[in-house]
C-alpha cells in the first residue's frame, strides 16, 4: 500500500467511507458509489475518547486497519467544496489525531470498472489509542460504556452494523457485538 498526500482542494476530492462517513458523511458530494480498498480492513480499533467516549470511560470506534480489504462508501465532493471537505473532515476525524491521512486506490462497484484515488483515514498502530488486539469481550465491555459529545457508543455501532447489512456487506466482529448489546 502506497501513502500519498491528499488530492490539493484544486481538483474533485474522492473520500472513502467505511464507518459512521458511509451513512452519516456530513458533507455535500456530487457522486457515490460502494468501493473496495485494498490493503486495509475494517476493525472496532480505536478508544474514543471524545466522541464515543471520555478519558475515563473510553469508547470503541472502527478505525482501518492494515492488511485485507474493505467495502465501502467512496464519494466525490466538487473541486469547490474540497477544500471546505478537507477542514471538515479534519476537525471530525482528526480530533487526537489518531489517523494518517492517505490517498489510496478504491475500486468503485458501481459497474464502471473505475479504480479511483480517494482519501482515506488509516490509524495509526503506534497511537495511544490504537486497540487492536482486544478480545471480543474486552470490544463489548468498551462498546456498552462509551458515551461522548456523539452519543452513546452502541448507538454508533448498531447504526453502523444496520448500515452495512443495507449494502449487503456482513462484518462479523459489527454483528456479534450487535447481537450481545
Amino acid at each position: 500500500m502506497t501513502l500519498r498526500d491528499p488530492a490539493p482542494p484544486a481538483e474533485d476530492l474522492w473520500v472513502f467511507g467505511y464507518g459512521s462517513l458511509m451513512w452519516n458523511p456530513g458533507f455535500d458530494y456530487e457522486e457515490r458509489a460502494p468501493g473496495r480498498l485494498l490493503g486495509a480492513h475494517r476493525s472496532l480499533c480505536v478508544l474514543s475518547v471524545h466522541w464515543r467516549g471520555t478519558p475515563e470511560r473510553p469508547g470503541l470506534v472502527l478505525g482501518l486497519d492494515r492488511g485485507g480489504s474493505c467495502i465501502g462508501m467512496a464519494f466525490r465532493v466538487g473541486r469547490d467544496k474540497a477544500g471546505a471537505t478537507l477542514d471538515y473532515l479534519r476537525e471530525r476525524e482528526q480530533v487526537t489525531k489518531i489517523y494518517r491521512e492517505a490517498t489510496q486506490r478504491v475500486w468503485l462497484r458501481d459497474g464502471s470498472g473505475r479504480a479511483v484515488p480517494a482519501l482515506v483515514f488509516l490509524v495509526d498502530r503506534g497511537h495511544a489509542q490504537y486497540a487492536g488486539r482486544l478480545t471480543p469481550e474486552e470490544r463489548l465491555h468498551l462498546v456498552r460504556q462509551g458515551h461522548g459529545v456523539g452519543g452513546p457508543n452502541a448507538d454508533y455501532v448498531t447504526a453502523t452494523d444496520r448500515h452495512l447489512v443495507e449494502l449487503g456487506i456482513h462484518d462479523p466482529q459489527m454483528r456479534w457485538i450487535v447481537e450481545r448489546l
